[in-house]
């Protein structure tokens, strides 16, 4: 099988081998839960609970707030104790609501369609994965519903199932594939029914021969679907990437996949789906990649939403040696946090716990005017360039440059020499943009 790739990336250091080969475990319930009213892109979930209520697993605690927005879900039965800002694993600090745990498990009520769901009308389906609270279970987090209604005049024609996992350290969606294929199966399939689309691929590196394997043999009989072997070379799973890699269209700058006829979901957005509207359950767990040389015991875990970092660290054996730095996510994408005392919310795809050894000592920020970046970089753009004109706060020129079409994968931070935070001027731009459009 060939594999396929696109012009520019990296290859960090893959360091999978911590967890690739372990199976997912599913860890007990906390005591506690932080329900962060906002996990999603778009507008925050309206609280709908209040201080001394119970509730149930399951049961909405913040209201979806207009279209773009999802609702949010108790993820243990117990007693609402507090609504209150707390910190956050992206957004600094939210507006949660915190929930004591009644050692029980209390559900609501969930009904389960089965292969029912084959005779819902598309309407049905869409509103069923809104109530459950899904958006993009891959980082992005954007709500999947409005995913799936694009404009009438945007035909989608294909949808592509990301299961690259580039990230370095990260491999929960590589476990889910092994572990849950049927799952991915299905919500793909209602996905398509959704759309109308007449055909999916799934694209996985060429480093995951045993998922590739199981996925090839789960659509064998479907004529519809195709497994795509993909060079293991990051950001190999970029929305962008992916969509000229495999159907060589390129998504315009500025637009969106469904202007080229594409829609692109995570595998784990595909199995919440199932979840969903196979059998009746919220977005209230994930699978989450705990790993790095700090951590006692590396492990994929399926893990409660509302869980807190220090929970699932000490389910890990805790702290090994001198910890580094702390990260929601990927060592190129994620965010380092400052405390344990933050939530895994629906985006969050690993908890990596990095030792002196793993973090790269800094260097002088002054670009040597090498041009490494502009090799690395998958969007053609030329990051140097972007970096000085925002140091200089022309963000205007930085604008004209094509700073929104950076899909902020790190690649040029990381080949950078000098070590220029690349990103962080990138995504401080793209701040000053959004507010000034605002």
């Amino acid at each position: 099988m060939i594999s396929l790739t696109f012009p520019g990336g990296i290859h960090p250091p893959k360091n999978k081998d911590l967890t690739r080969d372990k199976a997912i475990k599913t860890i007990p319930f906390p005591p506690k839960v932080i329900i962060p009213l906002i996990q999603h892109i778009g507008a925050p979930a309206n609280v709908c609970v209040k201080v001394g209520d119970e509730v149930k697993t399951g049961q909405v605690v913040g209201e979806a707030n207009g279209f773009v927005s999802v609702p949010v879900h108790a993820s243990i039965s117990g007693k609402v104790v507090e609504i209150a800002n707390k910190p956050h694993p992206v957004k600094g600090e939210c507006m949660s609501v915190i929930i004591e745990s009644d050692g029980e498990d209390n559900w609501i009520e969930r009904h389960v369609s089965g292969n029912g769901w084959e005779d819902f009308p598309i309407d049905k389906i869409k509103n069923k994965i809104k109530d459950a609270g899904i958006c993009g279970m891959g980082g992005a987090t954007f709500p999947t519903h409005v995913k799936l209604s694009p404009p009438k005049e945007k035909k989608i024609d294909t949808i592509i199932i990301n299961g690259a996992e580039c990230e370095p350290y990260l491999s929960a969606d590589h476990r889910v594939m092994l572990e849950d294929v049927n799952s991915v199966i299905m919500g793909l399939k209602i996905i398509m029914k959704v759309l109308g689309a007449k055909k999916a691929y799934i694209g996985i590196e060429d480093d995951k021969e045993d998922a590739l394997s199981i996925m090839h043999s789960a659509v064998v009989r479907e004529s519809n679907m195709e497994v795509v072997a993909l060079k293991a070379k990051y950001p190999q799973g970029a929305e962008k990437q992916l969509i000229k890699v495999i159907l060589n269209r390129e998504v315009p700058s500025g637009g969106l996949p469904m202007d080229v006829g594409v829609i692109v979901h995570n595998v784990g957005t595909a199995v919440a789906i199932a979840n969903a509207i196979v059998n009746g359950q919220p977005l209230i767990d994930r699978v989450v990649c705990v790993s790095g040389e700090g951590i006692a015991r590396s492990a994929n875990l399926k893990v409660r939403i509302g869980t807190l970092f220090s929970d699932v660290i000490n389910e890990c054996g805790g702290f090994r040696g001198d910890v580094a730095k702390i990260i929601n996510g990927g060592p190129m994408m994620g965010l380092a946090q400052y405390t344990t005392e933050v939530p895994v919310i629906k985006g969050t795809s690993g908890i990596l716990i990095l030792s002196t050894d793993e973090v790269k000592v800094e260097s002088a920020n002054v670009c040597i005017r090498c041009g490494m970046c502009l090799e690395a970089c998958p969007m053609y753009l030329v990051p140097s360039k972007l970096g000085s004109l925002i140091e200089n706060n022309c963000i205007k020129e930085a604008k004209e440059e094509g700073v929104l079409d950076c899909v902020e994968c790190g690649s040029c931070a990381y080949t950078c020499p000098s070590k220029r935070p690349l990103i962080h001027y990138i995504k401080y731009a793209k701040l000053q943009i959004s507010k000034e459009k605002k």
